[in-house]
């Protein structure tokens, strides 16, 4: 019996619908780099995946932690940043700042950081940049010498002289001309930044071309965390100065409602608790410019970092 071959190409078989292990990565995909910040509409317009399933996997990833959900969207999570599920504890500063974050970035369109201080480095834990973020060498994860930068500065001018000394060791490397390379020098510039309600500068000291302001995030033990705007080095820092000022003592106040209000420890150190409550609501008000011009002039020289 003769077969009789079909003409015409043979049937195409039906595709099969993407795995959930194929979806989940078509969603992390997605993310360009440690910084980017997607809403789920967003996420699902790059997936191409149906709003309903996107959202069902987002829900999934960020309770595993690939992914971290914030009002203004969705980011990289501690797993996804090969952090391995475990921070440090550093989770909770990353959630308390990351809403000011995202404002301090949008309102100055410069690059936000957020780091804490490991021994004689910044280790970053955040990052927020637009179209600026590569310009800035730095990245979620990363490190940097806390000595030449505005967010090391900023967190080291809040420890004991002796501290700052036992972290550092006895010499420090200069990464560029500007770099603070003597261990006096730099205490007279902790010295300048607490002069400054704790604003802290640097231009050219990490990279060349690239200038930064930054605070701390404080609480009762000293300095948690630091906040920054990083710019081109021509970049008139001193006009968002406030702004990461307040952004700082916001998060510090996220972190540590109680702090100042409540009388754990009594008698003096209860005092200085309440002083200190007192200082940071004085310092709330917004700076005219000249405060802030005075505040850039008290090493004498007019000079700043």
């Amino acid at each position: 019996m003769t077969e009789v071959m079909a003409s015409g190409p043979p049937p195409r078989q039906a595709q099969s619908p993407p795995s959930m292990i194929e979806r989940m990565t078509l969603i992390l995909d997605a993310f360009s780099g440690p910084t980017a910040r997607l809403t789920l509409e967003d996420v699902a317009r790059r997936t191409g995946l149906p709003r309903s399933t996107a959202h069902r996997i987002l829900d999934q990833l960020v309770r595993q932690r690939w992914l971290a959900h914030h009002s203004f969207g969705y980011g990289l999570g501690q797993r996804a940043l090969g952090l391995g599920g475990r921070d440090g504890g550093h989770g909770r500063v990353r959630e308390a700042a990351a809403p000011l974050l995202h404002e301090l970035q949008v309102t100055t369109g410069l690059v936000a950081h957020l780091a804490v201080l490991d021994g004689a480095e910044v280790y970053y834990l955040d990052k927020l940049g637009g179209r600026l973020a590569a310009s800035v060498p730095s990245r979620v994860g990363g490190r940097a010498p806390a000595h030449c930068t505005a967010l090391g500065k900023a967190m080291l001018a809040w420890l004991e002289p002796e501290r700052v000394d036992a972290l550092l060791g006895p010499e420090i490397t200069r990464l560029t001309s500007r770099t603070i390379g003597e261990l006096r020098t730099l205490h007279q510039e902790l010295h300048r930044i607490r002069q400054r309600r704790g604003l802290a500068f640097e231009r050219g000291e990490s990279f060349p071309g690239i200038a930064c302001v930054a605070a701390a995030i404080r609480g009762a033990e000293g300095p948690v965390a630091g906040i920054s705007l990083v710019g081109d080095i021509r970049a008139p820092l001193e006009n968002v100065a406030p702004l990461v000022v307040t952004a700082a003592r916001e998060t510090s106040r996220i972190l540590f409602p109680g702090l100042g209000s409540t009388t754990r420890g009594g008698g003096r150190a209860g005092a200085r608790a309440r002083r200190s409550a007192a200082e940071r609501g004085a310092e709330a008000a917004t700076w005219s410019p000249e405060t802030m011009n005075r505040l850039l002039a008290v090493d004498g020289r007019g000079d700043w970092m």
